[in-house]
């Protein structure tokens, strides 16, 4: 029997078999309200491959503005960890799609580590994301996780060196999260020119499936990316387009007929 991690890694390679990337989508929990959570990730999770869901956090320091208008919102509407978690255990049944927590590392560590393992195991979560935790302090978490079967996806920057980038990727467990570019999420710039090199070195470095994210907001850098990577992930563009009231699942399905 596969663990969740495995099934997340599997999710993203079964998209790929389809001659396209794994469309990875994020949405913080609780935002636009608490009441329409359950509606919003069922939605999501019918035009994505995986969901990543944000915890909302008071400091988000890798994100960009959207997502912190949304994390504020979120959080002043009363959404929590534990709620999330509550939310989540009663939807497994709805879906098979992968979902993972995307979480800064406080509200992690204030509920707990070997309780939160357990819990995330019991409601469906396959792994998280924590973008302020380093590789050297990963160990306490990515302990738990395996033995719950979980997988805690390491990120990995332009910047990382050769050497750093095939230890993170050793360590990495479901995929490897693979920053497009440095700076906060969101910024929709165009996509650097040495992109495709950077995603090839990552490659090779990685048993894992590499999904790319920050600032994919349009279909053409969809298509751009899709010959270079395992996955891409849409954030900011999501968030906003429930800004906007649109329906999340026609938002993806949109980029999504944008790859070959």
């Amino acid at each position: 029997m596969s663990t969740s991690a495995e099934r997340l890694t599997q999710a993203i390679r079964d998209a790929a078999r389809g001659q396209r990337p794994a469309l990875l989508a994020f949405f913080t929990a609780g935002y636009p309200d608490r009441s329409s959570f359950a509606a919003t990730l069922l939605g999501v999770a019918r035009a994505a491959d995986v969901v990543e869901i944000g915890v909302p956090f008071s400091d988000p320091m890798a994100d960009g503005i959207s997502i912190q208008r949304a994390s504020r919102a979120a959080l002043a509407g009363g959404a929590s960890l534990a709620w999330i978690l509550t939310e989540l255990a009663s939807l497994r049944e709805d879906t098979n799609t992968p979902f993972v927590l995307m979480s800064y590392l406080n509200p992690l560590l204030a509920f707990g580590i070997e309780r939160l393992a357990a819990r995330a195991a019991a409601c469906g979560v396959t792994g998280f994301i924590v973008p302020d935790l380093s590789l050297e302090e990963s160990t306490p978490l990515r302990e738990a996780f395996d033995k719950a079967g979980l997988a805690l996806v390491q990120l990995v920057s332009p910047l990382t060196s050769d050497a750093r980038l095939r230890e993170i990727c050793a360590a990495s467990r479901g995929f490897v999260y693979a920053v497009t570019t440095t700076g906060t999420t969101g910024r929709g710039d165009a996509l650097p020119s040495a992109l495709p090199d950077y995603l090839a070195r990552v490659r090779r470095a990685s048993s894992l499936p590499v999904c790319a994210g920050f600032g994919i907001r349009r279909a053409e850098q969809v298509r751009q990316l899709a010959p270079h990577t395992d996955g891409v992930v849409v954030g900011s563009a999501l968030i906003e387009a429930l800004e906007r009231g649109e329906d999340p699942a026609a938002f993806l399905r949109a980029l999504a007929r944008a790859a070959p």
